[in-house]
């Protein structure tokens, strides 16, 4: 459980984020004042799961583990909220490129043990 933990929270934390940054493009008529205050109100919540992520993960990762970790998970939360919120499918070679980095993820976690 404590490996699969900081991952979960970390997802959690992604999900705050990302609708704190993109989730106003889809409320354009909205004041740039009030999308302000709203995503940083949102991004409370995303500090409240991702320290605790850091936290309890640096047990049993390292910092750049996590950090490589959390790039990756905002990769995958980033490509579904485009998709499923802002109706914005990833192109081709945006898929691409996430699959780079998701194998950089790959040798980062697991290159030790190789």
């Amino acid at each position: 459980m404590r490996y699969l933990l900081p991952p979960l929270l970390l997802s959690i934390s992604n999900l705050f984020m990302t609708f704190a940054w993109y989730g106003h493009l889809k409320h354009k008529q909205a004041a740039l004042w009030v999308a302000i205050v709203a995503s940083w109100g949102i991004a409370f919540f995303e500090y409240c799961f991702q320290v605790p992520a850091n936290r309890l993960g640096h047990a049993v990762y390292s910092a750049s583990q996590l950090k490589v970790m959390q790039e990756a998970i905002t990769l995958v939360v980033f490509f579904g909220f485009a998709y499923l919120y802002l109706h914005e499918p990833p192109k081709r070679h945006e898929l691409v490129g996430m699959t780079l980095v998701l194998l950089g993820v790959c040798v980062a976690q697991f290159g030790g043990a190789v």
